[in-house]
């Protein structure tokens, strides 16, 4: 399947990436560096369809995956630690795209907990890491803000076995809803096209108990990176962290990241809350192209 964004031009496929495990992605560019896309929750791969066209002008490359769980992918009962999405990943983009260089890996939300999976467990295949408005397991930053619960109390419900499966079913729109509004500066800017694209993708079989899945896999994560941080110790590669200004993540990106990473860069993006791919595109691209050519 083609698709246009802005101008650009996005093919789409899938590809089995281990067995009974499909992901669904989008290719753009032909650029001889590979940026990939690691969306949130959420949403799908469709929430970086303002950052996509920016950065193929830029002349890169660009691959941006529905994750495991999400969108046109597979939805398996197991599998939703971060270590073995990243796994998904690299199968992608290795064994299915062929690509045989190294990546920059940046994702958003979820999303974000993936791309430092990622490059942790496949620092020779990462340049480069930007990661966006998400606690990560395993750091302090993290155990911190699990005692936000006006901020985070989805992290908690979303962990209940299978209660949020029974009290969203049908009402799927109405709960997601919710996080689009609050999180948002502007909240017309993910705009109801994408609205009713997430939630048709939400509605799918499968598609909520995988969303919670995500949430259930905290503890296991924060015990893996917690141990990978002990034994290897800091990430080698420059990592970008990002957060929007008015968010509450402004006041942790950095300090969480340099608790895992040895080269930060903190960049607050204006005009945007959460979602800082759609509430400001322009200023994001900026800051992944400024990025990229310092780290060239």
């Amino acid at each position: 399947m083609r698709e246009t964004w802005d101008g650009t031009t996005v093919e789409w496929g899938s590809a089995e990436v281990e067995r009974g495990v499909r992901l669904h992605y989008g290719v753009a560019g032909a650029g001889d560096r590979t940026v990939m896309l690691v969306h949130g929750y959420p949403q799908t791969a469709y929430a970086w369809r303002r950052v996509v066209p920016l950065l193929v002008q830029a002349g890169l490359r660009v691959v941006m995956p529905d994750y495991r769980g999400a969108g046109g992918s597979s939805k398996p009962s197991g599998g939703y630690d971060k270590h073995t999405m990243a796994g998904d990943l690299h199968a992608l983009l290795y064994e299915h795209l062929g690509l045989t260089g190294p990546v920059t890996v940046a994702g958003h939300d979820i999303g974000m907990m993936v791309a430092y999976a990622f490059a942790r467990r496949f620092p020779d295949r990462t340049d480069g890491l930007v990661v966006m408005e998400a606690p990560l397991p395993g750091t302090a930053a993290y155990e911190r803000s699990l005692g936000d619960t006006k901020r985070v109390w989805h992290f908690h419900f979303h962990r209940a076995p299978d209660l949020p499966e029974l009290l969203t079913a049908g009402r799927e729109q109405l709960y997601l809803e919710r996080f689009y509004l609050d999180l948002a500066f502007d909240i017309e800017a993910i705009g109801a096209e994408a609205v009713a694209r997430y939630v048709r993708a939400f509605t799918r079989p499968g598609a909520m108990r995988a969303g919670f899945e995500l949430y259930r896999a905290f503890p296991a994560d924060a015990e893996r990176n917690r141990a990978d941080l002990e034994r290897e110790g800091k990430l080698p590669m420059p990592v970008l962290a990002v957060a929007g200004a008015h968010s509450t993540f402004a006041r942790s990106m950095d300090g969480m990241m340099r608790e895992v990473a040895q080269d930060v860069t903190f960049q607050v993006i204006e005009q945007a809350n959460h979602w800082i791919p759609e509430e400001n595109a322009e200023a994001l691209a900026a800051a992944v192209r400024s990025f990229l050519s310092e780290h060239a």
